[in-house]
């Protein structure tokens, strides 16, 4: 390379350190400026406007103010009518994330996003004449908006007027609006729900009060139009209805009725009993049933009344209300009353024959055997037999007469109650060879009662059980003690009964039907038996379950034993 041109290329790179270092000068000046000016240690800015650098004062310069500009989380940016911005605060430069030395000498409208750039100038435009402020959205470095509020002040310096821009970050606010928005927007939608379900709920309630009307309209309509005596009774008991037939026969009024009438219509021999049962169903939630007399208004008579009252639960079975009427009997009583007489006059009509006839047949057979052909003595035996069923059938009916008049009246001693029940053990082996009885008696008890009485209870029970025992010909008699009672005890394992059967079991001329299995009697045995046993004072009834078998008992309040001298 000739000597010229390396001069040259030497001379070349000395200027360009030279020029390095000068503009690495210039770089730590503008550095130590932009500090100063940041800081408030000048009161002047030097901008290149691109005709060169140029000075700008501030007239009533104040460090502390500049200080406070700084610090404050508002962007501060002050720029001259070319738009150029003269001063930045450090918040403005992150709000668009630049550098500080980066943003001061930009034109400001380089951070307005294209999309409000017309509503910008005229922002500018308005806010040399006046104060102004408005919602602008800013572009960062990377691109992304920023929505800000942007409040404009003419800003008096040495050099001329210049503008002061604040602005306001509003992302925290336009996230809330938002926020706020989505949540009207869902409450909106809430409140439409809301009334919807209101609307219909109006609806529904429109309608079921409308079918509540109908229903209790109907209701009043098939009560006043039945011949009972019906009424409603609130789950207390207080009676809230009535219907006409119950005004037309008692001569109360509504009034009248609610405030205890109803108590002085009913004859004086049942209102105690009624009241009885009246309580204990309001008590218990249990059916209400029994049967007393109504005085009628129109003549003063006391009729007989069959009284029922049903309560009505909902769901959670609880009582709503009572549903109670009063069916005349009156009627049917006295028909009852002439078909118990009849029974009795008949009955004892039959037995005057009846005992004649078993003695002409104790007469034959007392004839010497030989005498009498095989063929006589079956027959013999199977009249007796006969003749046996129907004096039992005929001693039941008397025993039904005496019940309804009142008369059935028997003298009462001191029993062992389990000697009594091994008698009946015998007998039963002797009648019921093919059944077996098993004796299950724990001690002997004594009892006050009627022996010949408590042994027609026990020997039915026996016999009910060998009835309706078909393929298990097992019987159980127990007796045991519960509490201050005897307790006596005759389990089957024959056919059973369903509920509805035991609800009646013990009802007059009740019988228990059966297809597969046909059994005799007129079913007034068990009827009897409860009526010896309330008698004695004690109590009767049954447990079974349908094709499982039955256990009929009775309690007798036990006679405590003296002590031995």
């Amino acid at each position: 390379m000739p000597v010229d041109t390396m001069e040259q290329a030497r001379l070349t790179y000395d200027e360009l350190l030279n020029l390095n270092d000068r503009l690495r000068t210039q770089l730590e000046e503008a550095t130590d400026a932009i500090e100063a000016i940041r800081t408030g240690q000048v009161d002047a800015l030097v901008v290149n406007n691109g005709d060169g650098h140029q000075l700008y004062t501030l007239k009533t310069a104040d460090q502390t103010y500049r200080v406070f500009i700084e610090k404050m989380n508002e962007g501060a940016v002050t720029v001259n009518r070319e738009g150029l911005i003269l001063y930045s605060n450090s918040k403005f430069a992150s709000m668009v994330s630049l550098p500080l030395e980066k943003v001061i000498g930009l034109s400001f409208s380089n951070f307005i996003h294209s999309s409000v750039s017309e509503k910008f100038d005229k922002m500018i435009e308005q806010a040399w004449e006046e104060d102004c402020k408005e919602e602008m959205e800013l572009v960062r470095s990377n691109g992304e908006g920023l929505c800000c509020l942007l409040s404009c002040n003419i800003l008096e310096l040495d050099e001329g007027p210049a503008l002061s821009l604040i602005l306001t970050d509003l992302t925290i606010l336009k996230h809330a609006e938002n926020q706020l928005k989505i949540k009207n927007l869902q409450l909106a939608a809430a409140h439409m729900a809301t009334e919807q379900l209101n609307n219909q709920l109006e609806d529904t309630v429109r309608d079921r009060t409308t079918e509540l009307f109908l229903s209790r309209e109907h209701f009043k309509y098939l009560a006043n139009n039945i011949p009972q005596m019906t009424w409603t009774n609130l789950p207390n008991g207080e009676p809230d209805y009535y219907n006409q037939q119950w005004y037309a026969y008692t001569g109360l009024d509504f009034e009248q009725s609610k405030k205890g009438g109803w108590e002085k219509v009913i004859h004086p021999d049942d209102l105690a009993l009624t009241n009885e049962k009246y309580l204990n169903a309001l008590k218990t939630g249990e059916t209400f049933e029994i049967e007393n007399r109504y005085k009628r208004a129109a003549d003063g008579s006391y009729r007989w009344h069959l009284n029922r009252a049903v309560p009505l639960k909902n769901e959670k079975n609880e009582i709503v209300f009572w549903v109670g009427t009063a069916t005349d009997i009156e009627d049917q009583k006295k028909e009852m009353e002439k078909r118990d007489e009849f029974i009795g006059i008949a009955s004892h009509e039959l037995k005057t024959p009846l005992t004649s006839l078993k003695g002409y047949l104790q007469l034959i057979g007392s004839v010497k055997k030989e005498e009498l052909s095989p063929k006589v003595t079956q027959y013999v035996e199977k009249a007796n037999k006969a003749l046996g069923k129907l004096q039992s059938l005929i001693n039941d009916l008397l025993d039904v007469s005496k019940i309804q008049a009142g008369k059935l009246a028997y003298p009462f001693t001191t029993i062992n109650i389990s000697e009594l029940i091994r008698d009946c053990i015998e007998n039963a082996e002797h009648i019921y060879p093919e059944n077996t009885f098993d004796d299950k008696d724990s001690s002997d008890f004594l009892v006050n009662g009627n022996a010949e009485r408590l042994e027609q209870v026990l020997m039915n029970m026996i016999s009910n059980a060998v009835k309706y025992s078909h393929q298990n010909k097992a019987v159980i008699i127990k007796t045991e003690r519960n509490a201050d009672c005897a307790r006596v005890s005759v389990t089957d394992f024959g056919i059973g009964l369903s509920e509805d059967q035991k609800e009646h079991i013990f009802e007059r001329f009740y019988r228990v039907e059966d297809k597969k299995y046909l059994t005799s009697g007129l079913g007034m045995g068990l009827y009897i038996c409860a009526e010896i046993i309330h008698n004695h004072g004690g109590k009767i009834g049954v447990e079974s379950e349908f094709g499982k078998g039955a256990t009929f008992y009775f309690e007798l309040p036990l006679v405590e034993r003296k002590a031995e001298s």
